[in-house]
């Protein structure tokens, strides 16, 4: 018997493969941007006017790993651009211990990406399904009064001084439902554009995105998004944990 306000078995099953699958895709997708890392917006890559790219610079020193975003160049040297060892540092976007594969290898990447996109997908359906069925989605949508100025206010107050009441909190519901029905939905049909076949079969996805360069940068952007949602998910569990609360974050 399930114990009260405990999620069920196949919900958190659900959600355990989802961690999963979120995981390896983060990975398996930083090993498929190091093959080119820049990113571009429109249908053709020109290869010289990228909103954001990694590489290295040779000084007069030494040499460095260097992230720009527009026109801010920052200096990234051991994480982003140029990493590794000390004495076998090399070029690329992101270091190896972030990848999937850790060494360079495209096709096995890909693969590892196109499997779990699908893991994702179809384990995202059924979890959606079970919430539907014993109708917990309702917990995730919030009340009209949740959404006055003043409420929204006065919980951004609470959360930065790390206060959570019981259950789900507005911010929390909408953070939930912008990622399930927003960010989700638009990282797989942005993957979808991106694929050769998809675009054979369905053409409009590429002028939807506004090519396959402006589709990669979303996808990317989303997948950023996710990541994020991911570690104020984990940081809010811990913080709860620490003050004793009840509070269920997801």
């Amino acid at each position: 018997m399930r114990k009260p306000g405990e999620k069920p078995l196949l919900v958190r099953l659900t959600h355990a493969v989802n961690a999963l699958a979120i995981l390896v895709l983060v990975m398996s997708g930083l090993q498929v941007f190091n093959a080119h890392p820049a990113l571009y917006w429109g249908h053709k890559s020109t290869f010289d006017a990228p909103w954001l790219q990694m590489g290295m610079i040779e000084g007069q020193d030494r040499v460095y790993g260097v992230t720009q975003i527009g026109q801010a160049r920052f200096d990234t040297t051991g994480l982003l651009g140029y990493s590794g060892a000390e004495g076998r540092k090399e070029p690329r976007g992101f270091p190896a211990w972030a990848t999937l594969p850790s060494y360079r290898d495209l096709a096995s990447g890909r693969r590892w990406h196109f499997f779990f996109a699908w893991v994702l997908v179809l384990n995202g359906a059924v979890y959606l399904t079970a919430n539907a069925a014993g109708g917990r989605w309702r917990r995730f949508v919030p009340a009209r009064s949740e959404l006055a100025p003043r409420h929204l206010a006065r919980e951004i107050a609470e959360h930065a001084r790390l206060r959570f009441a019981p259950g789900l909190n507005t911010l929390q519901k909408l953070s939930y439902l912008g990622v399930v029905a927003i960010v989700l939905p638009l990282m797989v049909l942005t993957g979808l554009t991106m694929s050769p076949g998809m675009n054979a079969a369905w053409p409009w996805l590429v002028e939807l995105f506004g090519g396959r360069q402006s589709a990669r940068s979303l996808h990317f952007i989303c997948a950023t998004l996710v990541v994020v949602f991911v570690l104020v998910h984990l940081a809010m569990v811990l913080a709860v944990a620490v003050r004793g609360r009840t509070g269920e974050p997801a």
